[in-house]
Formats: C-alpha cells, structure tokens, sequence
C-alpha cells in the first residue's frame, strides 16, 4: 500500500512501515531494507517534491527481492510519481531551464 502527500520541497522523502502482522523483528526489519534498497535504487525516477509512505502488507513475507522490485515500481507507477520521457510523472511538464 502506499501513502502520498505533496510536501513542498524540492526533494521526495519516504517512510516505510511494516506492521507487527508481519512477524517478528528479524521479519519486519528485512522487509523494511528490502522496500528501502528498491527506492534508493530507483530514487532518481521519483518526481521530487512527495512525502511517500509505504505499508507493507502480509503477502511480503512469502516474496523475493525482484518481486518487491516489481511492486514497489508499480505503485509509484500507479500514483503518478514515476518521470516519465516527455515529463516528470503526474501530468506536469517540466520547466527548461
């Protein structure tokens, strides 16, 4: 599930959380890196200027690295906050400089 609030700035920040149904701490905590190393990996594809949260759901635990990839991609897909090549996601246009 994922959570976006535009947050005036000239960057994106993320939050990530994963609740307790998860499992225990060694279980929470992996999936918490997991999610965290796909938006560092894929951060620069990210429209700036979004407060992002992402809630893991229970179906993560029974899943690898690419399918949380895959997901987490997706979702931002989703929400408009990918770039895109004729912009920068959500339908906005960017400005030349």
């Amino acid at each position: 599930m994922l959570c976006v609030h535009p947050n005036g700035l000239e960057n994106s920040r993320f939050g990530f959380s994963v609740s307790r149904r998860i499992g225990k701490a060694v279980a929470r905590n992996r999936n918490k890196r997991l999610i965290r190393e796909v938006v560092r990996m894929h951060r620069e594809m990210v429209v700036p200027g979004w407060d992002v949260i992402f809630i893991a759901r229970r179906g993560i635990v029974e899943v690898d690295y690419w399918a949380i990839e895959r997901s987490v991609l997706n979702l931002l897909r989703l929400a408009g906050l990918l770039r895109t090549e004729h912009g920068n996601g959500i339908g906005i246009e960017e400005k030349p400089n």
